[in-house]
């Protein structure tokens, strides 16, 4: 028994005749009447008899069918879970970024996947970027918007993009309408820094020091967003990402800092680790949304 003979015996019964079977299939009567021969002698008993020439199922025949149709269901079943997978309307994507891209740069690429692929489901969480770099070791998440360092072997970089840092503070302070602030400026300014281990924090501390002047910090927090709230409340200064104080509006005025302080993050995924389809469309998605928005970070890699 096999896959041609089920095939033209499926044929038969659905068309009612030799004939009409052979149309269906682009074969000749005579190789139609030779498959079903040599599947009943296969499978030991008859299926089709032939009074006056014409066909007439046994019982035994329609009782086979239905599970011939049964089959071919299952089959017709995985060609269009096949083609959902093709299409990226079956998966499941897993994404963690960073929370200065949760707002906006994450939302925006998610609504563009959606919109282009309708079933497919979306996890995206918030993290620390050391969090999110355990999670894309442990193989728990598809791709990670982080910061990184060149000394982690157990993640692959797709793409790296840098900004600068810009000083944050409440729109009525009295830097706030100045061009450009250096350390010396704020040598006296109560001021919010991000977390000691975050890399702001190192180049921070590295341009201060190299102007020989010591922040005079009243707050340290993270993330941006924490920091970005106490200046709006005029709690201090803070230097962060020139992305996350858009979303407070009218509530913080941005003045850029300099010398520069780079603001780098990074596209990863898992080391050795192949991308999904669904990976692969969401990362092309994610770079399109970046590229669209310039003051989102330079491309460098």
């Amino acid at each position: 028994m096999n896959q041609k003979q089920i095939n033209a015996f499926r044929m038969v019964m659905r068309h009612g005749s030799i004939t009409a079977a052979a149309n269906a299939l682009s074969v000749s009567q005579p190789a139609v009447s030779r498959l079903l021969a040599d599947l009943e002698t296969s499978i030991g008993f008859r299926l089709l008899l032939r009074p006056g020439g014409k066909v007439q199922p046994t019982p035994e025949a329609y009782e086979f069918f239905q599970e011939v149709e049964r089959m071919f269901y299952g089959l017709d079943r995985l060609g269009q879970v096949a083609e959902e997978i093709r299409n990226l309307h079956r998966a499941t994507f897993r994404v963690a970024s960073m929370p200065m891209v949760s707002f906006e740069i994450m939302p925006r690429t998610i609504k563009r996947f959606v919109d282009r692929h309708s079933g497919i489901g979306v996890t995206h969480d918030v993290h620390t970027s050391p969090r999110i770099l355990d999670l894309l070791a442990s193989r728990q998440i598809d791709l990670g918007v982080a910061q990184t360092s060149p000394q982690r072997q157990d993640v692959d970089v797709l793409a790296a993009f840098q900004t600068d840092c810009v000083c944050a503070m409440a729109p009525d302070h009295p830097l706030a309408r100045r061009e450009v602030l250096t350390p010396r400026d704020l040598a006296d300014e109560p001021m919010v820094v991000l977390n000691y281990r975050t890399l702001t924090y190192s180049y921070m501390t590295q341009r201060f020091a190299e102007a020989a002047v010591t922040p005079r910090v009243v707050a340290e927090t993270q993330p941006s967003y924490s920091a970005c709230g106490m200046a709006a409340l005029g709690v201090g200064i803070a230097i962060v990402d020139p992305i996350t104080p858009g979303i407070f509006g009218e509530a913080l005025r941005v003045v850029p800092f300099a010398p520069a302080i780079p603001f780098e993050f990074q596209i990863m995924k898992s080391v050795d680790v192949p991308l999904s389809r669904a990976a692969a469309g969401f990362l092309d998605e994610l770079l399109a949304t970046l590229a669209l928005r310039p003051h989102y970070g330079q491309r460098v890699s």
